[in-house]
């Protein structure tokens, strides 16, 4: 995802600069407009940005500001006030960021700022501005920590799925990793060893073993080429993604691909029902909210798509009536929108649907994994057979040449 550098003013009048992620400049903008921030400049980072990048603009994980919120929660539900609650988080905190983030929020709370105002402060990278809503939603409901509370679950959900998702990922690409070097090993040192001894005995080889010394001569003479060509390669796809037509093409290419195809659906049908469900739990109005989780959506197809239901919605339209009409989120979550609306209780549908697709999510991650795990060995012992199969095939041609004199 591209970074971007910014120079901004806060509400105080004092000015920060540091780096926010974000899909393209009109939502990094977006973002720290909503955070309260008034943009001096603002610029795609370079690569010598981002490597020096330590501390100022990390992002922090989710998993951090779930412990953060689950801990803040607990602390002011026993009777401890908000500004003797961030003193002992910054304690016990281990991300240096969130710890400098923390203190700096707790002095501008001392010195009359409301909570999320001085959260806002710290910029998006360590608050997001989902959270500062749902805190300042909740300041003004009294309800700070159920606010908080309703975070945390938001925030776990999202670290949960996305380790499901890397775990799905991790099997195949490691494997994958594991057999090409294997491959180009073989290929590059250990064949070509075995073909240079059976040719200096006059021993002509067998076709399957001549093409991987082809292979192997071409990798020698032209690794070079090749490594230019696979970074240009590289380079020239990040590009593309940047781009509108590229991120249109790559988000539709998610819900399509084979086997991760549903599993992206279902990811992105909970974080739409989640994210919404708790923003209009705490007091946010649909539309905004509607504008909110179309910031956090990593797919462009489903960010555009949940805009248009915004527009649709504003207009007096059901939200039922677009996302049936857009056909990408499943029939189930269509169809409790739906029972939300005609019963007046939207957020527990909308929880309900969520529940419902985290455990498809995992039910599905287990299904790919399933499916993979025989693939990925059939390919492994259909290379291991090639390579058995070219290292033989001079001896067996040698043996057949000794038989016959």
């Amino acid at each position: 995802m591209p970074s971007y550098s910014y120079l901004v003013i806060d509400s105080k009048g004092k000015e920060s600069k540091g780096s926010i992620d974000a899909e393209h400049q009109e939502l990094a903008e977006s973002m720290l407009k909503d955070s309260g921030f008034t943009i001096l400049s603002i610029k795609e980072a370079g690569a010598l940005e981002k490597d020096i990048r330590i501390g100022g603009g990390k992002k922090v994980k989710s998993k951090d500001l779930s412990v953060f919120c689950r801990q803040f929660v607990s602390m002011v539900e026993a009777g401890v006030t908000i500004v003797d609650a961030l003193g002992m988080l910054e304690e016990q905190t281990s991300n240096k960021r969130l710890c400098e983030a923390i203190h700096d929020t707790r002095q501008n709370v001392q010195q009359g700022h409301t909570l999320s105002e001085s959260m806002a402060a710290q910029g998006p990278e360590v608050f997001p501005t989902m959270l500062v809503n749902m805190v300042a939603a909740g300041e003004v409901s009294g309800k700070v920590e159920k606010s908080m509370e309703r975070m945390a679950i938001q925030l776990e959900t999202s670290t949960k799925l996305s380790g499901m998702i890397r775990k799905a990922l991790m099997y195949p690409i490691v494997l994958g990793i594991v057999t090409l070097v294997i491959m180009l090993v073989m290929v590059i040192k250990v064949i070509p060893s075995y073909a240079e001894m059976f040719a200096s005995m006059g021993t002509k080889l067998p076709g399957i073993t001549q093409a991987f010394m082809d292979m192997s001569t071409f990798i020698k003479n032209n690794w070079f080429f090749i490594i230019i060509v696979i970074a240009v390669l590289v380079v020239g796809i990040r590009l593309y993604k940047k781009t509108e037509s590229g991120q249109e093409v790559f988000g539709r290419l998610a819900i399509k691909i084979p086997l991760f195809g549903k599993l992206n659906v279902k990811t992105y049908a909970s974080m739409f029902a989640r994210t919404l469900s708790t923003l209009m739990y705490s007091g946010v109005t649909l539309i905004e909210g509607l504008d909110s989780v179309s910031k956090i959506m990593k797919n462009s197809v489903y960010r555009k798509h949940v805009l248009e239901a915004k527009d649709e919605v504003s207009k007096g339209v059901l939200l039922s009536e677009p996302l049936r009409n857009g056909g990408l989120f499943p029939p189930m979550l269509v169809h409790m929108v739906t029972i939300g609306e005609e019963t007046g209780d939207m957020e527990k549908m909308l929880d309900n649907v969520a529940d419902y697709y985290d455990e498809e999510v995992e039910a599905t991650t287990g299904t790919v994994m399933a499916a993979l795990e025989p693939m990925i060995i059939v390919v492994m012992a259909v290379v291991v057979i090639l390579l058995v199969a070219a290292i033989m095939a001079p001896m067996l041609s040698m043996y057949d040449a000794v038989g016959t004199m």
